[in-house]
Parts: structure tokens; C-alpha cells; sequence
């Protein structure tokens, strides 16, 4: 929960709110999720498991998980190695495909043939997976255990087993984290139908000859996709490497038409062109699911195929030409009003001084630093999290008697410089 807390502060959304809850056990996502489900647009679940078991029990809003397996298990296995946990080649593995499984341990050049994979169906299977991992162990037909179930893995290593768990990327965790903004916007704005927008570098663009791999065409691809980067933040959209020659961002058709003046310019075609000195090819699909909208999108790229504009395709054959962009400034606003912001400087200031990197704090904390009383202190904190300069946090497990404090991340970043 804190990596998602992290990860969402570097993604700039001035208007994003986290509201936290814990369970002990992954069936007591539904009784959480329903106790904060009126102050939240959609939900973002640590994984499949209690995703599923909530949504069976019903949710009043939208709601998604941050998938597992993929790229997290090549660092799951790098652990392993460097830790000396168990042998790679012969271990049980829960949750993901067996082609994702497949793909890994190619691309390592390992043989896995003796892996055993307990694929993840629905909740009952994961009942399973403690009982999978433990009797292969005891029969000697692995040297150890990778799950995602937290629950599992701690009943694993009280068994004896060894056992890593396997978390999400940092880039699984940012793509999740905004599909779960897009899904709650589309539940709140009306006009959030899906965006898929396909940026490529064209052909003609390229030298006759010219190779994908080759280095500096690399540090063209990096170079474009550090500028879409820095062009798709404001829209609240995620930017993905499609192939070789182009990139997926996905948004809504209201951030859309906030970052296009309402459709009247193109995103990304003249600053990025000029920037890097390559015509690009911008195509936007609009749909009401992610397929629709990159079947679409794929239609538009190639409709403008050459640059210079971009093409808009949607449902029922709606076709729209749209030019480059006009050269404008527009300044983000700033979020809070002024005295919370003095507040949040002031308390930045404080822990800067007693070198507290974390920037977490609790009203005790705040009351200390601030000099005031701790009705005061809890006051100043609810201040903050609804000007959106801190995020509560889930309270730290304790043994002690009595509720534990809240913690609340400080949102230092949004402090004016």
C-alpha cells in the first residue's frame, strides 16, 4: 500500500485523492472496501483475490486490481539466486499463466520444465495454493515456493518452506494505479468514453537501411517517449511502448478535449516534432471499451500517415481531421488555499531540519512540530486531505491496546517553488 501510495505522487494529478484500508485476510476486502465505498470513485485492489471476493459481494463503484506475475517475477527469481532461497529450476509458482510463466524462463535462457504452476481461477483456487506449494515441498519435487498471496506465503514459511513473494513492478503498479483514475472519471464525467491514441514514427521519417536496433535510433525511441511522458501528465494518461516504431496513450475524452483546446489542435504533433526534428503520426481512437478505441486508433495513425496532423476515428464512422498544435501557456493551478499550503511548508521545513525523509506524520507529530494542541493537530490534518496535500495511511500493526494513530504522507511536491 505504500508503494501505491509512493507511485501515485510522482504521477502529478493535482486532483487525485487515496482513501487507504487494510485487511488481515484477503476475504475481508469486501467488508473494507464497503466501508469507505462512499468516499471513493472507483477501487484499486492489491490483486485478483480480493478483487474478485469483493466484487462478489457487490460494489457501488467502479473497481480494478493490480495484476501479478509478468515482469515481477524475474526480480521474484533474481532474489532467489542472490538470497539463495531455492533453485529456479525447480520450484512451484502460484497466480500467473503458464504463458507468462513460459515467456520468463525463456527469456533467462532456463529450462521450465521443472516448475510447477498453480494458475489463479477464482477464489477457491487460491485456497489451494497453501496446500499445492507445502505438498510439493515435502515430496521433495521443489527446492521452494513463489506466491502472491500474503497470507499464503506467511503460512509457507511457518511450514518450513521457502518462499518468496512475488509483488507487482513499479510500472504494473503506475499502469494499474491509472487505469483505476480512468475508470473512476469515466463514472463521474459524462463525456469519458475511452481515448487511444497511437503515436508513431513514420517510415519516411527513418534512413533506407535503417535498423530498429540500431543505438541511435534506441535514443530516438527513449527520447520520444521521455517527451510523451512529460505531454500525457497533464491529460491523466498512461504511456506504453506499442512496438518499435510507436506508442499507446490511453486517456478519457474529457482530459482529451481539456489538453486540445475541445479537438482544435493535435497533442504531442509540434512541440515533440520540433523538439526531436521527426514528423510524427498521430492517430485517436475513441470507443467505448480500450478495444474499440485502439481498433480505432489504429484506423486514424494510418489515415495520417506521413504527419503533420493528426485523425480522429470513433464508433459508427466518425472521422475528424485535427491540425498540429497552436502555441500556448497554460498554467496548472495551484491546489490548496494559501494557509493550508503555509502549513504544509511549515511542517516540510520542520522535518527537513530533523532530516525526515519520509515526510509521515501523525497528529502528535503535527501538534510537536507545530506547537499547538492535538485537537488542533488532527484538525490541521483534515485540512490538509481535503485541500489534497496529504493522503491518509493505513495505521501500522500494533500489539498495544487501543486504536493505533493514523499516519498521513505530506504532499511536499505541491509546495510552490
Amino acid at each position: 500500500m505504500r508503494r501505491i501510495i509512493n507511485l501515485a505522487r510522482e504521477l502529478d494529478n493535482p486532483g487525485l485523492r487515496l482513501v487507504t484500508a487494510q485487511y488481515a485476510d484477503e476475504h475481508d476486502a469486501h467488508e473494507q472496501a464497503a466501508r469507505i465505498a462512499s468516499r471513493v470513485d472507483s477501487f484499486l485492489f492489491a490483486g485478483p483475490l480480493p478483487y474478485d471476493v469483493a466484487v462478489a459481494g457487490g460494489l457501488p463503484v467502479p473497481a480494478t486490481y493490480v495484476p501479478s506475475g509478468g515482469p515481477a517475477l524475474f526480480s521474484t527469481l533474481l532474489r532467489g539466486v542472490l538470497e539463495k532461497v531455492f533453485d529456479p529450476a525447480r520450484i512451484s509458482v502460484d497466480t500467473m499463466s503458464r504463458r507468462d510463466l513460459t515467456h520468463v524462463y525463456e527469456e533467462i535462457g532456463l529450462s521450465a520444465s521443472g516448475v510447477r504452476l498453480k494458475e489463479y481461477t477464482g477464489p477457491e483456487s487460491a485456497e489451494t495454493f497453501l496446500d499445492f506449494h507445502r505438498t510439493l515441498h515435502e515430496r521433495g519435487r521443489t527446492t521452494g515456493a513463489v506466491t502472491t498471496v500474503p497470507t499464503v506465503d506467511v503460512a509457507l514459511r511457518k511450514a518450513g518452506v521457502p518462499t518468496l513473494r512475488m509483488t507487482p513492478s513499479s510500472m504494473t503498479i503506475r499502469q494499474a494505479l491509472t487505469t483505476a483514475i480512468l475508470m473512476g472519471s469515466g463514472a463521474k464525467l459524462e463525456e469519458s468514453r475511452i481515448v487511444t491514441m497511437i503515436v508513431r514514427v513514420p517510415a519516411a521519417s527513418l534512413p533506407a537501411h535503417a535498423s530498429a536496433s540500431a543505438y541511435w535510433y534506441q535514443e530516438l525511441r527513449l527520447s520520444l517517449h521521455r517527451e510523451l511522458l512529460r505531454d500525457a501528465r497533464p491529460m491523466d494518461a498512461a504511456v506504453v511502448p506499442r512496438d518499435e516504431h510507436s506508442f499507446l496513450i490511453v486517456t478519457t475524452m474529457g482530459s482529451l478535449r481539456l489538453a486540445t483546446d475541445n479537438l482544435s489542435m493535435a497533442p504531442f504533433l509540434d512541440r515533440i516534432s520540433e523538439e526531436l526534428g521527426i514528423r510524427l503520426e498521430v492517430g485517436i481512437g475513441l470507443g467505448t471499451s480500450t478495444r474499440e478505441a485502439e481498433v480505432n486508433a489504429q484506423s486514424a495513425v494510418d489515415k495520417a500517415a506521413g504527419g503533420g496532423t493528426a485523425f480522429v476515428v470513433g464508433p459508427h464512422g466518425f472521422v475528424l481531421q485535427v491540425p498540429g498544435e497552436r502555441t500556448r501557456a497554460a498554467e496548472r493551478p495551484v491546489p490548496g488555499d494559501s494557509r493550508a499550503l503555509q502549513i504544509l511548508a511549515t511542517l516540510a521545513e520542520q522535518l527537513e531540519n530533523a532530516n525526515d525523509t519520509e515526510r509521515v506524520v501523525d497528529a502528535e507529530k503535527v501538534a510537536e512540530l507545530l506547537g499547538v494542541t492535538l485537537r488542533t493537530a488532527r484538525r490541521t490534518l483534515s485540512t490538509l486531505v481535503d485541500e489534497g496535500l496529504a493522503w491518509p495511511m493505513p495505521p501500522p500493526r500494533s500489539s498495544k491496546l487501543g486504536r493505533p494513530p493514523r499516519p498521513y504522507q505530506l504532499l511536499v511536491e505541491k509546495i510552490p517553488r
